[in-house]
């Protein structure tokens, strides 16, 4: 399985690692780590040499209770960081983390070749500005918006109903001219679900493997690795590699993660096993 990242095709034959580089001062585990560009090149160097493909940059938090921040405001802090990561010729994959057609726009002239949108591809214009482009597209579920998502999520059938959506949004691009090969699916752990319906999701990632599209999962230190060991975020790295492996092992091909260096480790044996 390939992704087609602008003139870059991205190989899924094993799984990838994408590293997390939040340029926001208030994302829930590193923000404001990373704020000044010289800290996010650095970052991003260091996290393509642990194993990562695919850098993922985010100019707005989507933590629960997060609050929105202006197109301006965004483009101010990805595309100096982006420009920055293509002068010093980064071997990955550029990914801009937003739902905004502007900041898309923006990021992709700078150098990015895959978006990444929490809102798949729903907010006014964003799938004209996708299908503009040629980068690859990583439609997610989110039920409800980041300040709200997490009151009452709500389903009859979660994962049939996450898996209708993500169909319907795939349909969508392709008829807006965004071919499969550029598409990639995230059930969207964690936004608008409840711990118990996030593991049921987890239980159940097959559904989504079914659909014949590369699967992105997002388990990174979330509250859901959070509740069942009862420890802060900065303890959640064994619990979250526990899950990130449970995925790949049902078939995902991407993982997003902040711990570069551990999910790679974890993803070789993984492969080993599965080439075995």
């Amino acid at each position: 399985m390939k992704l087609t990242c602008g003139s870059r095709s991205l190989d899924l034959s094993q799984p990838v690692v994408m590293g997390v580089l939040n340029v926001t001062p208030d994302s829930f585990f590193d923000g404001g780590r990373y704020f000044s560009i010289d800290t996010a090149v650095a970052h991003a160097q260091a996290m393509v040499t642990e194993g990562a493909a695919i850098i993922d940059i985010g100019g707005e938090s989507t933590r629960p209770g997060a609050l929105p921040v202006s197109v301006e405001d965004e483009c101010q802090r990805v595309v100096p960081v982006i420009n920055a990561l293509m002068l010093v010729g980064l071997d990955a994959v550029i990914s801009i983390d937003t739902s905004k057609p502007e900041v898309m726009r923006q990021a992709v002239a700078a150098g990015a070749s895959m978006i990444n949108d929490v809102c798949a591809l729903q907010q006014p214009g964003a799938m004209e500005a996708a299908a503009e482009s040629d980068a690859a597209i990583c439609l997610m579920h989110m039920q409800g918006e980041p300040q709200k998502m997490q009151d009452d999520p709500r389903y009859k059938n979660i994962t049939e109903e996450i898996a209708v959506f993500l169909h319907q949004r795939v349909e969508a691009c392709e008829q807006a001219g965004i071919s499969r090969d550029r598409i990639a699916l995230d059930p969207g752990f964690g936004f608008g679900k409840t711990v118990e319906q996030n593991y049921t999701l987890l239980r159940q990632l097959n559904v989504f493997i079914e659909q014949g599209l590369p699967v992105l999962v997002g388990l990174s230190r979330k509250s859901m690795i959070g509740a069942v060991l009862d420890v802060d975020v900065d303890q959640r790295l064994h619990g979250s590699l526990a899950a990130m492996t449970i995925a790949v092992m049902a078939g995902a091909s991407i993982v997003r993660t902040h711990d570069v260096c551990a999910t790679a480790e974890a993803l070789a044996v993984c492969s080993a096993v599965m080439s075995a």
